[in-house]
């Protein structure tokens, strides 16, 4: 069994606007973009970073936007919802708050012992905020929202799948134990983890599977603390039979990738080297980064990436 996983590093998504996408995030949701920079494989494309002030591992949601894309269609063999931690009493706050933000959606609920509110993001994003008593992870404040309120980071995400079973063994295999089953739920907590510790498999055999678009998860990152841990975790992966890529310099933290049993793509992420590698933390996400091999074409990237709010 592999010890090393932390919890959630990160989630990306895809989004078809960059703009209505960034708004989302650092005004209504009121995350910092704790960077700027392209998508490694499409340098057309933003790659933006939204998390707490350092962008830590456990907080950043990340998104792709491609300008018009085709929206997603929710179903199984995906991510379908990823929840964030806000402060147990500040439910009405954020109802209030993105009801006047115009934020659709939005629907209250409980489970697993918690309130939560449901929302839906620009392009369909299926998120939700969930109060947690004791998250003691200090939250990047934005205007209008305060300590007592601010999001902490994830909470976890929920799996939807027609079958669980082996997602589940998955699972344990990388740290998880089973908690406790609600209904077609089942959550998994990862003991002593990152604060991003839960992950919930939804059983729905009967729904159809989803099309990747705009509002989808293209992956989930887990956590892990260093290289070395991770080529140990990707060696014990690999010897169970998973088909794990090669160790891929992100920039900002290394990354390995696996398809999981159903469908999901999962990426395991190092917590270093860090957001501030290259920014200093006061100005994280200000500046456009590239990767190197990118800089020759810097004036032909920036002319064709849409402005966004500082």
């Amino acid at each position: 069994m592999i010890k090393d996983i932390k919890g959630l590093h990160h989630v990306t998504s895809m989004a078809s606007d960059a703009r209505e996408n960034n708004k989302f995030f650092t005004d209504a949701l009121g995350l910092r973009r704790v960077k700027k920079t392209v998508n490694f494989d499409d340098p057309s494309v933003y790659h933006l970073y939204y998390g707490d002030e350092n962008g830590t591992p456990g907080t950043v949601m990340t998104y792709f936007p491609f300008q018009n894309m085709m929206i997603g269609r929710p179903g199984v063999g995906e991510v379908g919802e990823t929840q964030f931690s806000i402060p147990k009493g500040s439910l009405g706050f954020w109802k209030d708050r993105l009801v006047a933000k115009g934020v659709g959606g939005l629907e209250t609920d409980a489970a697993f012992g918690a309130n939560r509110l449901r929302l839906i993001g620009p392009d369909g994003d299926g998120l939700a905020l969930v109060e947690t008593a004791d998250d003691t992870r200090a939250p990047w404040i934005a205007e209008g929202i305060s300590d007592q309120t601010a999001i902490r980071g994830f909470a976890g995400a929920r799996f939807n799948l027609h079958d669980t079973a082996a997602t589940e063994e998955l699972l344990g295999f990388m740290g998880y134990q089973r908690a406790e089953t609600e209904g077609d739920v089942t959550r998994f907590i990862i003991p002593g983890g990152n604060g991003a510790d839960t992950i919930d498999l939804a059983a729905l055999p009967k729904t159809p599977f989803a099309r990747q678009g705009a509002g989808s998860v293209h992956h989930i990152a887990f956590a892990v603390d260093n290289r070395e841990k991770q080529l140990e975790v990707r060696k014990a992966l690999m010897d169970t039979g998973y088909q794990v890529t090669p160790v891929i310099d992100r920039d900002y933290f290394w990354a390995i990738y696996f398809r999981t049993p159903g469908g999901i793509l999962f990426e395991i992420a190092t917590n270093e080297p860090g957001f501030d590698r290259d920014e200093d933390t006061a100005h994280l996400g200000e500046a456009l980064k590239l990767p190197n091999r990118y800089e020759a074409f810097r004036d032909q990237i920036e002319e064709n990436l849409v402005p966004l709010a500082a």
